[in-house]
């Protein structure tokens, strides 16, 4: 008997065991998200101070927030990649008022459609809007305000074909047709003809008899590339270029927007950043000093060089 029950209890531990395995291999899998999600914020600081330093200088502090977040969606034939970046620092050095040393707010969005999975080119459509958060000046001059939020903003949107190497970090776009879009809702700057609107009509005194335009409305080529990826141990390249030139308008000048950065891991939250933004806009007109009057001349390479070391944390 003892037998017995020792058989019919190993047989049943046995089926229950089987069910259990069936049971397992049916439960629906935890979901799948197709989408990638990145935030990345950061704060870089630079600050130097003197006591009884017999050689001179300015206690001077520099302060730089930023922050990066993509949502990025793939599955089989479709691809849409969407990224917010944001920029705004400040400098405070003694013995003059706080000045602007970095502003800006970009979104982008991306969308791909192609034929098949092996392929790396997609049919796509791309929006990019860009401006900045607060006024800025030409200093000492803070009355007057040279560009503001909103003054320009700039949006693209446009089709055309995509080139995708995600193991490479590597991305190429070509559009034959993007409409560029410029708004300068500040009537003042709008009525002085800033970044290429139209200007205020005057009359033979100065009065404004109509005002001007806080538009303008264009229509060209779209070359865009970036490429992020790690280039040494613990050194990242962040390098972003776009190319553009209007149909209508002196079809042939390209306007120019060119950043690369390097970002250097010290640690998990701590990083060293340098980096170079260039910038060529035939429609931004520059200003030079002469005799004492500032004067309005043709457009110029704008160039920006960062350096800077700050906590980083992504999550």
């Amino acid at each position: 008997m003892k037998f017995k029950a020792s058989l019919i209890t190993l047989l049943l531990f046995s089926f229950i065991q089987q069910i259990q395995s069936q049971v397992i291999a049916t439960v629906v899998p935890d979901s799948i998200t197709y989408w990638e999600r990145t935030n990345k914020v950061g704060l870089d600081v630079s600050q130097i101070a003197f006591v009884n330093w017999n050689v001179g200088g300015n206690n001077a502090v520099t302060l730089l927030g930023k922050g990066e977040f993509d949502r990025n969606y793939s599955k089989n034939n479709i691809n849409w990649d969407n990224e917010m970046l944001f920029r705004y620092g400040f400098n405070s050095q003694e013995g003059q008022e706080t000045r602007k040393t970095d502003d800006q707010f970009k979104v982008t969005s991306t969308f791909g459609y192609r034929k098949d999975t092996i392929s790396n080119w997609y049919y796509s459509g791309k929006f990019k809007f860009n401006t900045q958060f607060t006024n800025g000046y030409a200093y000492p001059n803070t009355t007057d305000e040279i560009s503001g939020p909103f003054a320009p903003a700039y949006i693209f949107l446009g089709i055309g074909s995509e080139y995708i190497r995600k193991d490479l970090g590597l991305n190429a776009y070509f559009s034959p047709l993007t409409n560029k879009t410029t708004l300068v809702l500040n009537q003042s700057l709008a009525n002085q003809g800033a970044f290429g609107v139209r200007g205020a009509v005057l009359d033979e005194e100065g009065n404004i008899i109509t005002e001007g335009k806080k538009s303008r409305t264009e229509l060209g080529i779209l070359i865009t590339n970036t490429l992020k990826r790690t280039i040494f141990k613990n050194i990242e390249l962040d390098h972003r270029i776009s190319f553009y030139s209007d149909y209508i308008n002196k079809f042939g000048n390209i306007d120019i927007d060119w950043q690369v950065s390097l970002e250097m891991t010290v640690n998990q939250y701590v990083k060293a950043n340098i980096g170079l933004h260039i910038i060529y806009d035939d429609d931004i007109k520059a200003t030079e000093e002469l005799n004492g009057e500032t004067i309005t001349v043709g457009p110029k390479l704008q160039l920006k060089q960062m350096l800077g070391v700050g906590l980083s944390y992504t999550f």
